[in-house]
């Protein structure tokens, strides 16, 4: 009889604990059904990182939740491309290919790990928390290819430990790389619409409303506004003798230099063709003269080096600025700094714009 009643103890603990797992499965798989619900409809980086590592943090009470990216992946270059808040910068790690994928792999299955948590240092967010005992690497893909993972991390070594069912996890991750597609697809149209697509500048028409801007702030507050229009020496040249890719590459390695050389300020943009302008607040016509020349002299002493090609760099350029006389309006300061760039080809013998 003792030996009955202490089976019967026995599976009633037993019953009790299943049932006490399947609530604890129940509930969490709610919790992730109501962050998948918080997720679907939101179409920024910015905004869908936030409510994601906000939303998983404060339901499940995990202490740390970061995002990984691949380097160099579409989605890793497009959050490159645009601007991002504070959190996904604090929140963001960027990891060469061959790193993540030594360390996370490329099946789409998530990894639990609660040893040895330093080897995975490169995937820790900017941060690098070392006292964490445990951790899931949730795979992110994007058209069937891992671009990177969302990440989960605790202070205890039992919350994320291998031998856990990862099922509800390994779900998320679906939803999320769902997401991530259609939050890329949006950011990539909002991208071009005020991008050139090949060089990634602001296009000609976001260039002019910003010129207009900065002439009316110049007007009110006093103080130079510059604007240079620039145009490629022999850019047809370059098609001709090296084929239309290499005069990509030239657009591109322009607009990169350009970029570069100028200051945060600045502003750089694609007119059209191989054109560009440069808008340069609180800059008088000799600083603007100045930085070009220096631009000039970079280029000439770095030549483009493509598909085993070394493509000389030359461009002209014209400079106005609104303390000139006559400059009314941004349109009219960008057509005086147009009639210099058409004077300053001139003088240049076999140049032809």
């Amino acid at each position: 009889e003792f030996h009955r009643q202490r089976t019967k103890v026995g599976i009633m603990s037993d019953i009790d604990e299943i049932f006490r797992l399947f609530r604890r499965n129940e509930d969490a798989a709610r919790k992730f059904y109501e962050v998948e619900t918080r997720i679907l409809s939101i179409l920024k980086f910015d905004d869908f990182f936030r409510c994601l590592l906000q939303e998983i943090q404060e339901k499940f009470e995990i202490p740390l939740a970061w995002i990984c990216m691949i380097d160099k992946s579409e989605v890793a270059n497009l959050i490159n491309s645009i601007e991002t808040g504070h959190t996904l910068r604090k929140h963001l790690a960027v990891v060469p290919r061959n790193a993540f994928v030594k360390l996370a792999g490329e099946s789409g299955v998530p990894i639990l790990i609660n040893r040895n948590i330093k080897d995975y240092a490169a995937l820790l967010p900017p941060s690098r928390t070392f006292l964490i005992r445990s951790m899931a690497i949730v795979p992110i893909m994007l058209y069937g290819q891992v671009v990177g993972s969302l990440n989960l991390a605790d202070f205890a070594p039992d919350r994320f430990a291998p031998d856990l069912d990862s099922t509800l996890l390994e779900r998320l991750g679906v939803k999320v790389s769902l997401c991530i597609a259609n939050v890329t697809a949006h950011e990539k149209l909002r991208f071009l619409a005020f991008h050139d697509p090949l060089t990634g500048l602001l296009n000609r028409r976001v260039i002019e409303a910003i010129l207009k801007r900065e002439f009316n702030r110049a007007q009110r507050y006093g103080g130079p506004l510059s604007v240079v229009f620039i145009d490629l020496d022999d850019f047809k040249g370059v098609n001709d003798r090296h084929g239309h890719d290499r005069g990509d590459d030239l657009l591109r390695y322009v607009a990169k230099s350009l970029s570069e050389l100028c200051r945060e300020i600045d502003v750089v943009g694609r007119f059209a063709g191989d054109e560009f302008i440069v808008v340069l607040p609180h800059t008088a016509i000799k600083s603007a003269e100045k930085l070009m020349r220096r631009i000039q002299k970079f280029c000439k002493k770095n030549p483009l080096q493509a598909a085993e090609l070394s493509i000389p760099v030359s461009l002209s350029y014209g400079v106005a600025c609104t303390e000139e006389s006559g400059i009314d309006d941004s349109t009219a300061l960008l057509k005086s700094a147009d009639k210099r760039l058409y004077a300053a080809k001139e003088t240049k013998p076999g140049k032809k714009r």
